[in-house]
């Protein structure tokens, strides 16, 4: 694991490198407008907040890994998350979840130029009751499935993987809070390539504010493990915050949300910090 420490610095960066994507926050959240007259606001982020919400969106997240690699490059990786929603009867919902991911890859040294491309594709579903628990639980179980779409061998992992997820969360007053969990394992490899046996976890804790109908500040870490790696080497767990607000562009209604995380353990190579960029479209009923 690599880890940096000085007393002169704020999370192991010095106060220039870590003031730009502060400013970039920062920025953003001022620039973003308040709809405080929109009544349906405060409900379109409750809705957005929770992975099983019975609403077709299209987020695009934009990803920028920074200090990745041996000569600490910038990598980016845009998913393309379309959700959509079927209903089964009264009392059933199934939710499709695809991830696209696009990366922009570094040489890492090694190579004569960036890759850019598609990465694997992940396609999960989620089996969900329409009403909450009598706790006032929302819950969903499926299956998730890593598909081998790489368009270079750089940007996949040459596997076709399948594996369980699920996600359980509770809303409260002005807190949305919960977990999404998945694990997968390769089922088949191409002839070059090693196992796939990874977890990841996402919890998350949004706080709305009342006042400001749409706006929330978030903390949903991707933690990720990868149970086939060398001791000491599995982990990647990443801390920060962002914030959010719901928007329209016209008459669609947008989720824009910002984020900066810092990865507090990570294997040899991975991104000291990441930068996390969203527009999400949503399709309320």
């Amino acid at each position: 694991m690599k880890t940096r420490a000085s007393a002169n610095t704020v999370f192991g960066f010095s106060a220039t490198e870590f003031a730009a994507p502060l400013a970039m926050l920062v920025g953003a959240c001022c620039a973003w407008p308040a709809i405080a007259a929109d009544d349906d606001a405060a409900a379109l982020a409750k809705a957005a907040q929770n992975p099983v919400a019975s609403m077709i969106s299209v987020p695009i997240q934009l990803n920028m890994n920074f200090g990745t690699g041996p000569e600490d490059d910038l990598q980016t990786v845009t998913n393309i998350q379309p959700v959509v929603p079927f209903s089964l009867g009264e009392n059933w919902n199934l939710i499709t979840r695809t991830i696209v991911p696009v990366i922009s890859q570094p040489d890492f040294g090694l190579y004569s130029a960036r890759e850019n491309g598609i990465g694997d594709i992940q396609f999960s579903t989620f089996l969900s009751p329409k009403e909450p628990t009598s706790g006032g639980w929302i819950w969903g179980a499926g299956v998730v499935a890593q598909l081998d779409t790489a368009t270079d061998d750089r940007l996949g992992q040459g596997a076709w993987g399948l594996g369980p997820t699920a996600v359980a969360l509770r809303m409260s007053g002005p807190w949305v809070y919960g977990a999404l969990v998945n694990n997968v394992w390769s089922v088949s490899e191409d002839d070059d390539r090693g196992k796939v046996n990874q977890l990841l976890v996402q919890p998350f804790v949004n706080y709305n504010f009342p006042a400001s109908p749409g706006r929330y500040l978030t903390f949903s870490p991707i933690i990720t493990a990868n149970w086939e790696a060398e001791n000491g080497e599995e982990w990647l767990v990443p801390l920060g915050l962002g914030i959010g607000q719901i928007t329209r562009l016209g008459k669609q209604p947008v989720n824009l949300q910002a984020a900066f995380y810092y990865n507090v353990e990570r294997p040899d190579g991975a991104p000291d910090y990441q930068v996390r960029l969203q527009i999400q479209f949503m399709f309320p009923k």
